[in-house]
C-alpha cells in the first residue's frame, strides 16, 4: 500500500517517520492525531520483531511438540507482517524470512509427528537455534524426510516476495524480457508447489538465488539480470528421490 510515511502530530508538532517506527502514534506525546507531510510511497514492510528466545528457553520445561507449537506461532505472525518494499525502496529476500518460512513448515511437521526421528529433532533444534539471527542450515544437513518442509517453504517465501516484486514495479516500465523473468519465476514457484516442495534442496536454493539476482536486476544490475535468466532457464524440478 502507498502511505505518507512521514508523519506531524497534530497535538506537539513533533515529526516522525512511520517508515521506522511502524506506528502512526506520535512518540513524543502519544496522539493518534497526525498527518502525512511528504509524497505517498509504496511500503509493505511492518515493524515486526523476531525473537525466538522465549521458546528456546523452554527447551528445558517443554515436550518437544510444545515447543514446536510456540515456534510455529511466533514465525507465522513474523512471516505474516513481514514485507519487501520499505519506504518505496525493494528489499532483498533475506535469509532471516528464509528462516522463519523454513522453521514454521518445519515445526508444523514436528508438532504432527508421532514417532520423531533423532535426526529430524536435532534439525528442528538447529533452525529454532538459528532462524532468528538469518542462519539457515547448509543444504547437506537437511534431513530427507524434512526436504520437502524446505522445498515448500522456499517456494512460499518466493512467491510473497515476487507479489511484493510486482507492487513495487507498478510505477516502473519494466521491459519485455524482465517481465518474462518475473513470469518464469512464477511458473517455478508453481511447479514446486504443486511437487508440495518435495525437490532436491539445492534446486530449493538455485530458486532462491535467481530470485536474488532478478531482484538485482531490476534495479539496474544488468549482470545480475542475465545470471537471473541463466539460472531460471537452468532449473529443474525432479522430485526427491
Amino acid at each position: 500500500m502507498k502511505i505518507r510515511g512521514e508523519r506531524e502530530c497534530k497535538e506537539c508538532g513533533t515529526r516522525w517517520s512511520y517508515y521506522e517506527t511502524g506506528s502512526v502514534g506520535c512518540p513524543a506525546c502519544g496522539s493518534l492525531r497526525s498527518v502525512g507531510v511528504d509524497e505517498r510511497t509504496e511500503h509493505t514492510d511492518l515493524q515486526v520483531a523476531f525473537d525466538l528466545t522465549p521458546v528456546r528457553n523452554a527447551i528445558d520445561d517443554a515436550a518437544t511438540d510444545d515447543i514446536a507449537d510456540q515456534a510455529r506461532d511466533r514465525c507465522r505472525e513474523y512471516v505474516r507482517r513481514r514485507g519487501f518494499v520499505n519506504a518505496g525502496t525493494l528489499r532483498e529476500l533475506d535469509d532471516t524470512y528464509l528462516a522463519a518460512t523454513e522453521l514454521l513448515h518445519v515445526a508444523d511437521i514436528v508438532a504432527r509427528e508421532i514417532h520423531l526421528e533423532d535426526r529430524e529433532e536435532l534439525y528442528f533444534l538447529s533452525l529454532l537455534r538459528d532462524a532468528d539471527r538469518g542462519e539457515r542450515p547448509p543444504v547437506e544437513e537437511v534431513p530427507r524426510s524434512l526436504r520437502a518442509a524446505r522445498g515448500l517453504a522456499y517456494a512460499n517465501a518466493v512467491r510473497e516476495y515476487r507479489r511484493d516484486v510486482r507492487t513495487w514495479a507498478d510505477d516502473r516500465d519494466l521491459t519485455a524480457s524482465e517481465r518474462s523473468a518475473l513470469e518464469t519465476l512464477g511458473e517455478h514457484v508453481k511447479r514446486i508447489r504443486m511437487l508440495d516442495g518435495d525437490v532436491e534442496p539445492g534446486t530449493a536454493e538455485r530458486l532462491v538465488e535467481a530470485t536474488r539476482d532478478l531482484a538485482n536486476g531490476l534495479r539496474g544490475d544488468e549482470f545480475a539480470f542475465s545470471q537471473a535468466q541463466e539460472r531460471l532457464d537452468a532449473l529443474e524440478f525432479d522430485p526427491i528421490d
